[in-house]
């Protein structure tokens, strides 16, 4: 049975003095859904065949609870972006199998050019890396040379290739604190939002590409206070590639590992969630006791108007990785030298939250690294 094909329709906004590329539409893949005897077969399969190729599995919060609870039960991962390619890296397996969207893949690439990296499907996306492509983002960062490049992770190989830095949505806040403590003025891409949210938190001097996340961009201020209302005693937990007057309601703002570290935290019995709904499987297994509620959307951004799940990441399912395992299928390739000149500002963002984690000061962590 052949998956159906859904289109994928996403607004760019105007553009602001060319800071934008003209990319409306993409399409996306929607995995069939295995009876329950053939997800039992597909597990035992996909784990026969893990330990045949040397393979261990890295999965993001946002795709189907049975990759991140697979990727668990054989010895790999579930997490964000940041740890993904941190684990990929330092793993023993020389092989990866990465569920998530390209970028993810092409970022383990980068850190083990020596391993083999599989996706279940090649073409499962991200809106922020298809609105940036990097002939235009290079134009817009050569129009301000005196500026620091920070890149979001959710970016080409290639865009990588052409920042100073990168950074995931756990540790922008720090490392562009930090720029701008040395006098650094930052150019930021792609995610408009993220960047509006660090530049209000940090005060630094920044332009930014002007780009969005399909999932994100379409939750709605007025609805989500129509929902505040109907759960009062509700925390509110939300992710800054949110719109500002949506991150202002918010009782608690940050990334995957930040929201999942709130609602753990928090004494609250009930969290309205706004942000991709595969992270519920994992606050509602590490919360049993809690209930978390999805945020209100109310645009055609993603697979429907009513539900934030990213369409690309829906397309990661059981049969596409262990045909990937089986046959090789969906293997991830960067040109050696574009992997080289990419790494750079991968390493700088992982020796800073590591030195961050080992008590170093933000400042001696950028001193002399502040252009490639």
């Amino acid at each position: 049975m052949s998956s159906p094909v859904i289109d994928v329709d996403y607004e760019q906004p105007a553009a602001k003095a060319g800071a934008v590329c003209d990319t409306r539409h993409a399409w996306a893949r929607v995995p069939a859904e295995p009876s329950p005897d053939q997800r039992v077969a597909l597990k035992e399969r996909i784990r026969r065949l893990l330990r045949e190729r040397n393979a261990v599995m890295v999965s993001h919060f946002y795709v189907h609870p049975d990759l991140q609870d697979l990727a668990e039960e054989t010895g790999g991962i579930v997490s964000d972006s940041l740890e993904m390619a941190r684990f990929g890296r330092d793993h023993a397996a020389t092989t990866l199998v990465v569920s998530g969207v390209r970028f993810m893949g092409e970022t383990s690439k980068i850190l083990s050019p020596e391993k083999r990296v599989l996706m279940p499907d090649l073409d499962a996306n991200c809106s922020l890396d298809l609105g940036c492509p990097v002939e235009e983002f290079s134009a817009f960062c050569d129009q301000y040379p005196d500026r620091t490049v920070v890149v979001y992770a959710n970016t080409s190989a290639a865009v990588k290739a052409r920042a100073d830095w990168l950074v995931t949505s756990s540790c922008a806040l720090d490392v562009v604190s930090a720029l701008h403590a040395q006098g650094r003025k930052i150019l930021w891409g792609p995610d408009r939002h993220l960047g509006d949210y660090i530049q209000r938190q940090t005060g630094a001097d920044m332009v930014s590409w002007n780009g969005a996340c399909i999932v994100h961009d379409e939750f709605k201020a007025l609805e989500l206070e129509l929902l505040i209302k109907e759960h009062p005693s509700a925390k509110v937990l939300v992710h800054p590639e949110s719109p500002a007057d949506v991150i202002a309601l918010a009782d608690a703002v940050g990334s995957t590992s930040a929201i999942l570290n709130a609602a753990q935290r928090m004494d609250a019995k009930e969290f309205i969630v706004a942000t991709d709904t595969g992270m519920l499987h994992k606050l509602r297994t590490l919360n049993p006791g809690k209930t978390f509620i999805e945020a209100p959307t109310a645009g055609n951004g993603g697979t429907c108007k009513s539900c934030a799940h990213c369409p690309w990441m829906a397309m990661n399912g059981l049969a596409e990785l262990a045909n990937a395992l089986e046959t090789g299928a969906g293997e991830i390739h960067v040109d050696p030298a574009l992997g080289l000149r990419a790494r750079l500002p991968i390493d700088r963002m992982l020796a800073f939250t590591a030195g961050l984690k080992g008590g170093i000061a933000p400042g001696s962590l950028v001193t002399g690294l502040g252009a490639a």
